[in-house]
């Protein structure tokens, strides 16, 4: 889910583009952090636990990237963005780094200011209705009232998939998630629209989940992806090898636990990746042990969705490795 984008008006962009730093490795490094702009608070993807600590799928690869630039993950200042801001504070240098449950899409990468370095999750718009209206099908949804935030390709898509099924409904727009959510549970709309992986993350966070249903229809592709400004291919490539290097640890099979052992494997791919051979770090601008520093820090990409995204109830599917029937991960070759 991610703002359209194509709302912002140009001037706006061009004066955001301008204010933007020239070089972001270079700007991140010189303040000794990088700021990540983040969802306002959303479970499994990113969200302050109850010491204010932000934890959760997105957040595990700011502490990545921050790793491969530091050799400390914990470099780290979190921003909060809505979809309505979030693509601003990127373009205008508030931020360096939009890792926020953002689709990738033709008009964002060419009209925003933005490039998408790598889908780090392939998700889909669904609906959530409450178990005891007893609906089993999306086309049930005639004449249905409908949570949906502005400004997103949610909102876009709801449009388009209603229009196309001959459903009528009445959209109840509100921006801020909490709020949409709190609308939908206390039964202001009779369903609420978002990506599913974020469905699962609501429902997972209520008191008695049962009561709410994620119904089967999945009726748009939603890539989510890592943002970073266009035009700054250094630090790119940073953030899309250091997605390729979670990918690529979980199969050869190296996580937290064992990295230290694995600088010993044969395997002369391994070899390169962990820096025992070759200078891929210095390729990309960064310490030959980048790659160590990162799994050190927060495991393969196995690990981070473990540990973030499987707890709320959200499968690997399409986000399962290559090597997998109907996965969808796959890294290029550290050669």
């Amino acid at each position: 889910m991610a703002a359209l984008g194509l709302t912002l008006a140009l001037p706006g962009h061009a004066q955001a583009q301008q204010a933007a730093p020239a070089n972001t490795i270079d700007a991140v490094r010189g303040r000794g952090q990088l700021v990540c702009g983040v969802n306002t608070g959303l479970a499994g993807f990113a969200q302050p636990d109850s010491q204010g600590v932000w934890r959760g799928f997105d957040v595990d690869y700011c502490r990545a990237v921050s790793a491969a630039v530091f050799g400390d993950p914990n470099k780290v200042r979190y921003v909060p963005t809505t979809p309505q801001v979030r693509f601003t504070a990127l373009q205008s240098g508030e931020v360096d780094l939009l890792s926020r449950n953002t689709t990738w899409t033709l008009s964002r990468d060419t009209a925003l200011g933005l490039d998408f370095a790598a889908t780090n999750f392939f998700d889909g718009q669904g609906f959530m209705v409450r178990s005891s209206l007893g609906l089993k099908s999306a086309k049930e949804l005639e004449g249905a009232t409908i949570c949906v935030q502005p400004g997103t390709t949610t909102e876009q898509n709801l449009a388009d998939w209603a229009r196309a099924n001959r459903i009528r409904f009445t959209p109840v727009v509100i921006e801020r998630l909490e709020e949409i959510v709190a609308a939908f549970i206390s039964g202001r709309c009779d369903a609420f629209t978002t990506d599913v992986s974020g469905l699962a993350a609501t429902r997972s966070a209520q008191q008695k989940p049962d009561d709410y249903l994620i119904l089967p229809e999945v009726i748009s592709k939603e890539p989510l992806a890592l943002g970073v400004r266009q035009g700054d291919a250094r630090f790119a490539d940073i953030v899309r090898w250091t997605h390729f290097l979670l990918l690529s640890a979980e199969e050869f099979g190296i996580n937290q636990a064992n990295i230290d052992q694995m600088a010993n494997d044969p395997r002369p791919e391994v070899q390169r990746m962990l820096g025992r051979n070759g200078e891929l770090g210095k390729m990309l601008g960064l310490d030959n042990l980048w790659a160590v520093n990162v799994i050190k820090a927060v495991g393969n990409y196995a690990e981070i969705f473990d540990r973030h995204l499987k707890p709320i109830g959200i499968q690997r599917g399409p986000n399962a490795l290559w090597t997998t029937t109907g996965g969808l991960q796959y890294s290029p070759p550290f050669r």
